[in-house]
């Protein structure tokens, strides 16, 4: 058989299987119009079958989508945890939190690292701006600003917007997949049928600037990517995911130096920077999309990645040197009893590792002392307002998204913003008063 007749025939059983055997697309012999061959699509000779090279797993997280055409939709959700996001002509920060099933520890050098790789090639496509992360054994945390979803597709308007839209899903799929979507579109306006060829773009634009759509893609990526590298099947992870609305300013900041502090309070390493799977410790590797999305952090996002080494002025600080202080308090940390026996017991190979930093008898006995924790200690526990409180902001701000979103809360409910009790400076406001483990 013709390699050309084979590709014909994977194309058309595509088509039949997503249209109920015979749907006016007919997506795979639109592929084939004006008498191309797969050959002329693809580029490639069809007499020639040479043998693949195999791929290591890292360079197949990275291989772009092609083949056959398939897009991801968001589809309805049926119950779930309550989540706020904001409507898409609003541009607002997250902080986006899944875990493995069951908790387990999953995810080991090579999973973090492809997880990596695929989140930042997921939200260039999307239009999401990662400010910063972290990729643990068995969950991670991402801090990433949505932009307003009509603002991010402007530039895919005008005579030269379907160009320029094809030319972005290189971000994403292969060569050849674009091609047969080029040829696709053009067929469909040659037989009289614009609508569909603007459904078929539409489509592709629902994806970007959606924070549900961005994680449930990452998701579904990852786990096909891992359930093949580890010979598995069924799910992946625990839930869907968590999300936290998140002011601008010191919420935004105080959430990226708690989630760069998760290796910290893991117990894994002493400084960040030592952790290559976190946004602080890539950007000290040299990362310039890490260092990019912490300039934004630092507010010095108008200088561009060159903040990050660069002071605004002769006497003042890079964003690397603003942000350093932000994690360490100008580099003085605290080292608990807890924390010097978990590096002793990791040491010697014996006993079970306990949590880093600060435990929760340590946390339960700072706050009967001083009633209340520094932001500096409060960062090195574990805080359930950052990932459960809904909405982290100042009372103002909470109050606002309360009022804008009040289907969201109970009837009874008469106001929006809950103080962050254990906070010494009394800044920080979520939509949820927790009472179980709120730090520990």
């Amino acid at each position: 058989m013709k390699a050309s007749d084979r590709w014909l025939g994977v194309l058309n059983s595509v088509s039949d299987s997503r249209s109920g055997g015979g749907g006016t697309r007919r997506r795979g012999t639109a592929a084939l119009a004006a008498g191309e061959t797969a050959a002329e699509v693809d580029g490639t000779d069809a007499t020639m079958e040479p043998k693949p090279r195999a791929l290591s797993p890292l360079e197949r997280i990275e291989l772009p989508t092609g083949a056959c055409l398939g897009r991801v939709f968001a589809r309805g959700w049926k119950g779930g945890r309550r989540r706020i996001v904001l409507s898409p002509t609003e541009g607002a920060s997250y902080h986006i939190m899944s875990r493995t099933a069951g908790g387990e520890r999953l995810l080991g050098k090579t999973e973090k690292e492809a997880l990596r790789r695929l989140m930042w090639r997921l939200a260039r496509f999307a239009g999401v701006e990662i400010r910063t992360y972290a990729i643990m054994d068995n969950h991670f945390h991402i801090l990433a600003r949505v932009p307003a979803h009509d603002e991010f597709v402007e530039q895919f308007a005008g005579p030269d917007g379907e160009a320029r839209l094809l030319d972005h899903l290189l971000l994403l799929y292969s060569r050849n997949y674009v091609a047969v979507l080029r040829v696709e579109l053009a067929d469909l306006r040659r037989r009289g049928m614009p609508e569909e060829a603007d459904a078929l773009i539409a489509g592709y634009l629902r994806r970007m600037c959606n924070l549900p759509v961005f994680v449930k893609e990452l998701k579904e990526r990852f786990t096909h990517w891992y359930n093949r590298h580890r010979g598995r099947r069924g799910t992946l992870w625990m839930e869907r995911f968590k999300s936290v609305l998140v002011e601008d300013g010191e919420a935004l900041r105080t959430m990226a130096a708690y989630i760069d502090l998760n290796p910290v309070r893991a117990g894994m390493v002493k400084d960040p920077k030592d952790y290559r799977w976190c946004g602080y410790g890539e950007a000290m590797g040299g990362g310039k999309a890490a260092r990019l999305g912490l300039c934004q952090v630092a507010g010095h996002g108008e200088r561009g990645e060159a903040a990050w080494d660069t002071p605004a002025t002769a006497k003042g600080m890079s964003a690397a040197e603003v942000y350093r202080c932000w994690l360490f308090e100008d580099g003085k940390t605290r080292e608990t009893r807890e924390t010097r026996e978990t590096r002793e017991t990791r040491e010697t190979g014996g006993g079970k590792a306990t949590r880093g930093g600060f435990s929760t008898e340590a946390a339960a006995a700072e706050k009967k002392r001083k009633g209340k924790l520094s932001r500096a200690a409060l960062l090195r526990c574990r805080v359930r307002y950052f990932s459960d409180g809904l909405v982290l902001g100042t009372k103002s701000y909470v109050d606002g998204v309360f009022e804008a979103y009040r289907g969201h809360f109970g009837p009874k409910r008469t106001s929006g913003a809950r103080a962050l009790h254990e906070d010494a400076q009394g800044s920080l406001f979520t939509a949820r008063r927790l009472a179980v483990r709120t730090v520990g």
